[in-house]
Parts: C-alpha cells; structure tokens; sequence
C-alpha cells in the first residue's frame, strides 16, 4: 500500500500501514521541504512553480517523486533532481527517495500557485 500526495490536492485520503498523523506529518514536512528547493533561473520554488507532479509515500517509508522541469533544456536538469532528492531526504523519518523526471503532461504556466505569479508577476 502507498500514500500518495498529489501536488494539486491540500487534503488528501490515506491508504497505508502508516499511522494517519505519521502520512499527514511526513506529507507536510516533504512539501515544506520541496519549497527550500528553487530553480536557478527563477526566483520561486519548484513546488510553488508546479514542477512536482506527485510525491508517493511508501509503507516503508520510501518515497517516490514524480516532477518535470520547465522546459528540457532547462539548465539544471542535471542538478535539480538531486537537489530535490536532497531536500525530501532531510525529513525525518523518510527512507530511500525516487526522483524521477517525466515530461508528460508538459509543464505550463497555468500549473503556477498564486504565490508563484506574484513573485514572478504574472498576473
């Protein structure tokens, strides 16, 4: 069974061994976590800009990220994934992370938060 955090869904369902409040607390912890990690280029966080299309939380705790990059020419393709890696790794209590890059759907402006177009002044 897995846990499974859509990037677009605040409250979500559990389907897991682990406690509730254990989901709710790594889930929480993962998406801060995600905000500490920025792209380059651009002055907002990856989680903010709608790079990160599902975290999968494990039974054992491993966790499975699911994320794009804003184009795939993108300068830190290289780096961003260990950067996110890095940062989701920090949280207590999560075991081994899977990042994984996927290009479909394509990332588009539209997948900003409110928060990211006001940084970048995109209304």
């Amino acid at each position: 069974m897995t846990e499974t955090v859509e990037a677009t869904k605040p409250n979500m369902e559990t389907v897991s061994a682990l406690a509730p409040e254990e989901t709710e607390r790594l889930g929480g912890e993962i998406v801060a976590a995600l905000k500490t990690v920025f792209d380059p280029e651009i002055p907002a966080d990856i989680y903010e800009l709608g790079l990160i299309y599902k975290v999968d939380i494990k039974d054992d705790r491993t966790v499975d990220v699911e994320m794009t990059l804003t184009t795939p020419n993108c300068p830190a393709a290289a780096e961003m994934p260990q950067m996110v890696e890095n940062a989701v790794a920090s949280v207590p209590g999560v075991g081994q992370v899977n990042v994984n890059i996927v290009w479909e759907p394509a990332w588009t402006p539209d997948r900003m938060t409110d928060e990211a177009r006001l940084v970048l002044n995109m209304w």
